[in-house]
């Protein structure tokens, strides 16, 4: 397609010229059906949701503004999609329209909602609040399902709304979807639901589909997405082919029901519609919730955002619908659209920008990251900048160009990362990418370790970029803490040839320090007085703050208990090092390799030298410990508790504080403003503890 995809939706129509209008909206309404038959037909999406809607709202703009310039034929004026003709077409009796998009992501488009039902429905400003069902907007293929006589006798697809595709032989597969009804239900019921695909399921079906790739069947592919999963699954024509694609559903209103008074003697909202379809067997989404008025809507959006994350499903917003049925009735339609009902978007998770160069970052063992430098988008919440492309491996596999149209992807805090390249927007000279064999700060080679996926590089301290997050690494808080020392000023020390290994921290003097850019002499006897500080530490927090890989602030915690003393655990053979708690071959050999290095030793004995020092004795004894094997996180402020206090309390007990929420998380402990890991907490059913349940715990009154 080489029409303008980013063709200008933000200027003012009313001020463009007739010709340059029309061109416009003609323009819009040829993208708009291109990646319409692209998203509906072909199940082959070439951008993401974000970049679609706007299109879409800037042609319902112009054609508001300017009623000449609508059209029969326009994506304003009907449901995208089409019947492919490899299935036998399905007249819908009851049209399967879609629902108005509110794209403010913020509080104010709930609020917008509720405010045009309340006007819609003449209601005064003190008229009580109105009833809402909040739902999910899931992200998956519409299905409407027909029942007669309790009997599944056919499935069809939205297609364009008025007809679509008979897929029966297909969903007859999916197990979550009855073919039976039990007694009592109306003669003819059509069931609307989506079909989608678990994000766990998904990835097993891609590693299933990359281990035949590789054993060399032809035809085969990995899917982008779970939604083209699942609507590649429903669209097979062979149903043994759909059987093994692990498909769910979710119900969430009904189509035709016979007799024509069915719905209204059954149910008089549409909460009591859906707990109805789920006592006769369909799926119904648990987040499902009846609230009220604007506060509830705002609430139940916030909630779902922290939750969203974590959902086994992906979701694109959250929907609003009245709640009672002769609202809905009073209420009816505007054109394509229910005027009871709107979906509320999220802040886009997929966006498209373009790759203005790839770098290569270096960490603090060394590791060798490429990085995309991108046109700044803003997606997930936040404008990024930059993308990580992971490893060679994972460049190569995605082909990244600096060129590249892409779509980037940020979901909640992980990192953004490029999803797929747009390969027909490729400029012809777009070079491959290839990892440079040399560190790109120090200019020393890069090696990558057999069975490994990362490049390294192997200057060590003599490369600048390493060392600069080696004395990062030892500064921070929970490793020897010299408080004042952050990215900026340790990049000053190292340029300035001030620091090259960590003991060249306690050898500064005044004059030096003072003369760095923006170092005034009490600075820098703040500093000189925080590294004083720091010499007096822990064992613990001084093996973690020596960045030996693979060992992290808790087993550096089991190395500190298990020998009591640096000596024993720098004189540790791996044998012995493998009797440490949750230490395996991996840390073991680390560990060894890392106290086996001179310039290592020799770095020890220089901060000893210096006067950095911390208590030593006897290996703790091996006692029975009442939460050994527990995962706990620790979220929000406690009563009486500081964080740190909790965490000593917990670990000295035997648990590990973790700092993020998983399903093998034991407990999670939340004080006041808990946020997001309390919401993942409660999304996953996980027991959640206060601060006296906390203490109940560890004195072992909780199991």
């Amino acid at each position: 397609m080489t029409l303008d995809l980013f063709a200008d939706a933000s200027d003012d129509p009313k001020e463009e010229s007739a010709s340059s209008l029309q061109a416009r909206a003609e323009n819009l309404r040829k993208l708009l059906h291109h990646h319409g038959h692209c998203y509906y037909t072909l199940d082959a999406p070439e951008v993401p949701d974000a970049v679609y809607d706007r299109l879409f709202q800037a042609l319902q703009k112009i054609e508001q503004d300017h009623p000449e310039q609508r059209r029969s034929d326009s994506p304003t004026q009907r449901v995208g999609g089409a019947v492919l003709p490899a299935f036998e077409s399905v007249r819908h009796a009851v049209p399967m329209l879609s629902i108005r998009t509110e794209t403010d992501t913020e509080s104010s488009g709930a609020k917008a909602f509720d405010a045009r039902v309340r006007r819609e429905l003449n209601l005064p400003e003190d008229a009580p609040a109105l009833e809402y069902v909040a739902e999910l907007k899931f992200d998956g293929l519409a299905m409407s399902l027909r029942y007669e006589q309790g009997i599944l006798v056919q499935a069809a697809t939205r297609g364009d709304g008025e007809n679509g595709e008979d897929v029966t032989h297909n969903i007859r597969t999916v197990g979550q979807i009855p073919l039976q009804l039990p007694p009592g239900v109306p003669d003819v019921l059509e069931v609307r639901g989506e079909v989608y695909m678990r994000r766990d399921h998904f990835n097993q079906l891609n590693e299933r589909q990359s281990a035949k790739i590789e054993q060399g069947a032809k035809g085969e592919k990995t899917f982008v997405n779970p939604r083209n999963a699942a609507a590649g699954a429903v669209r097979q024509l062979d149903s043994s082919i759909a059987a093994q694609r692990p498909l769910s559903f979710f119900a969430y209103g009904l189509g035709e029901a016979q007799p024509a008074n069915a719905q209204q003697a059954l149910f008089k909202t549409h909460y009591d519609m859906l707990q109805t379809l789920k006592s006769w067997g369909f799926p119904v989404a648990s987040q499902t919730a009846c609230v009220l008025g604007l506060e509830g809507l705002v609430d139940f959006h916030q909630k779902i955002a922290a939750q969203r994350d974590c959902l086994p499903f992906d979701i694109d917003g959250v929907v609003y619908k009245v709640n009672s049925l002769a609202l809905q009735a009073q209420l009816g339609f505007v054109t394509r659209e229910p005027r009871w009902a709107v979906a509320h978007k999220y802040p886009a998770q997929e966006a498209l920008t373009t790759v203005l160069a790839i770098d290569v970052q270096v960490g603090r063992t060394g590791k060798l990251t490429p990085v995309a430098k991108l046109t700044p988008v803003f997606v997930g919440g936040v404008t990024v900048t930059n993308a990580t492309l992971h490893n060679e491996d994972e460049a190569r596999r995605k082909d990244v160009r600096v060129g590249d149209t892409v779509i980037v992807r940020r979901a909640g805090d992980v990192i953004p990362e490029v999803v797929s390249v747009l390969l027909d927007k490729r400029q012809p000279q777009a070079a491959i990418f290839t990892m440079p064999r040399i560190c790109p700060v120090c200019a020393s080679v890069a090696e990558r370790d057999e069975g490994e996926v990362d490049f390294r590089c192997s200057g060590g301290l003599f490369c600048s970029a390493q060392r600069k997050q080696a004395v990062l690494h030892f500064a921070q808080r929970r490793a020897v803490e010299i408080e004042g020392l952050g990215d900026k000023l340790v990049d000053q020390l190292v340029d300035a040839g001030l620091v090259k290994t960590l003991p060249d921290l306690y050898q500064m003097s005044l004059s030096a320090l003072s003369q760095l850019d923006r170092m005034a002499e009490k600075s820098a006897l703040n500093l000189l007085k925080a590294l004083e500080t720091s010499k007096s530490t822990t064992l613990a927090r001084f093996v973690f703050g020596l960045g030996i890989r693979h060992v992290g602030e808790a087993t550096a915690k089991e190395f500190a208990r298990h020998f009591g003393t640096l000596d024993a655990l720098m004189q540790a053979s791996q044998a012995r090092l493998l009797e440490v708690s949750d230490v395996g071959p991996v840390v073991a050999h680390s560990v060894r390799t890392f106290f086996d290095q001179a310039h290592n030793l020799e770095v020890v004995e220089q901060l000893r030298a210096c006067g950095v020092h911390w208590p030593e004795g006897p290996p703790a004894a091996r006692v029975a410990q009442i939460l050994s094997g527990m995962s706990i996180v620790l979220t929000g402020t406690l009563p009486t508790l500081e964080r740190e206090q909790a965490k000593e309390m917990l670990e000295a007990a035997g648990a590990k504080v973790v700092g993020s929420v998983s399903k093998k998380t034991s407990y999670v402990v939340a004080g006041e403003q808990a946020g997001s890991k309390l919401e993942k907490a409660q999304a996953l059913g996980l027991p959640v503890l206060d601060e006296a349940g906390l203490l109940r715990l560890l004195s072992g009154d909780v199991t």
